[in-house]
């Protein structure tokens, strides 16, 4: 798979599959010096980890993840970061079936015909959300990195789940309320209308899908590589690299393009000496580059596609209609895990091109 790296200057690397020994990441550019620790990892891949609630997948991973190179004496050496996760809860029986009967909605089917059949079908392979933990393993780094350099600091968070959504609008200080509950939403009041449908969802052996909103401040001004490297070029193909993303919009997005550009534009104005614009409808981007302002995006997932209610297909080897029920354990939601997964890929994506401009100084 040659799509299996992504990045130029700060390149991630992701390995193995979902059912294998191990999952695992290489994170090669990261400046040499950084303090760095299995820790700093940790807390990220704890956000994502399965089985931390009854609307996640009931898998038992602990997720516990391994330094093997790039790091010594708790800091970055310049070399490329290894870091593997070894599989212990795997359960390949519950995909038996799956040999000759498509799954409704999954890559089984364009993955076996592109890889005549050997490729590891088992909890989806390489295809599966377990390999989002790898995009956290160097997300985690690219955080830091950002936090410590530019003082940049990301935060994604669930805004929607099926039809419930919150339209509060996020104060910094109910930012630091995302984890205090299951679905990762910083609207306590909405955030338990949105377990609840969840677990309806769950109980009629369904899924659901939703909305993730990320919002990257302090960002300088000028990030990014336009036309084709622009920044939301770069930051969208990162998205799209999440299972079950189906839609990325920055800014005003879709509602902008029924307004008029005398309401749609940013007006600037200055604040603290600073040039800021009144408003932010372009997301933090003009142009393919940073403009100072926060960076805000927001994520469509589709509802997971492995379900537990009965549905028809087709049985490749008989080629006849058959009917299925996905056996195994799924999330009925994939939204409340993937924060950390989105946090991590914005950042991965802004400190590479924040190596490339110049703005934080490579080893060279």
């Amino acid at each position: 798979m040659s799509g299996s790296s992504i990045g130029k200057r700060l390149v991630l690397t992701s390995f193995g599959e979902s059912h294998g020994k191990c999952i695992g990441a290489v994170l090669d550019g990261c400046p040499a010096g950084l303090e760095l620790e299995e820790k700093d990892i940790q807390k990220m891949l704890d956000y994502r980890r399965p089985g931390q609630s009854i609307i996640t997948t009931q898998r038992k991973e602990g997720d516990q993840v391994e330094i093997i190179s790039g790091v010594f004496r708790g800091y970055t050496t310049g070399a490329p970061i290894t870091m593997i996760i070894w599989n212990k809860d795997q359960n390949s029986k519950d995909y038996d079936n799956l040999v000759t009967k498509l799954r409704p909605g999954h890559s089984d089917y364009p993955a076996m015909i592109k890889y005549k059949k050997f490729n590891d079908h088992r909890g989806g392979g390489r295809f599966s959300g377990r390999l989002t933990a790898t995009h956290v393993m160097g997300g985690a780094i690219a955080r830091k990195l950002l936090k410590v350099s530019l003082g940049v600091e990301t935060n994604s968070f669930t805004v929607q789940i099926g039809k419930i959504k919150t339209d509060k609008e996020i104060t910094s200080k109910m930012l630091r309320l995302i984890y205090s509950n299951d679905v990762r939403c910083p609207d306590e009041k909405i955030a338990k209308k949105m377990k609840n449908s969840i677990l309806e969802a769950r109980k009629k052996g369904d899924s659901l899908g939703g909305i993730i909103e990320s919002i990257t401040t302090n960002l300088p001004v000028g990030i990014g590589e336009p036309i084709f490297s622009s920044l939301e070029s770069e930051i969208s193909k990162a998205m799209f690299s999440i299972p079950s993303v189906k839609g990325v919009e920055f800014g005003s997005g879709f509602e902008g393009a029924t307004s008029f550009g005398s309401k749609n534009n940013d007006l600037y104005t200055i604040k603290g000496g600073k040039i800021v614009t009144k408003t932010n409808n372009s997301g933090g981007i003009l142009g393919g580059l940073s403009n100072g302002m926060p960076i805000v995006l927001r994520i469509a997932f589709k509802p997971a596609s492995s379900i537990s209610m009965k549905q028809p297909t087709v049985d490749i080897k008989s080629k006849k209609p058959a009917t299925l029920q996905v056996k195994g354990r799924h999330d009925p939601c994939v939204v409340p895990r993937a924060p950390p997964v989105v946090d991590s890929l914005v950042a991965l994506t802004i400190a590479d091109h924040a190596l490339q401009g110049g703005f934080i100084k490579p080893i060279l």
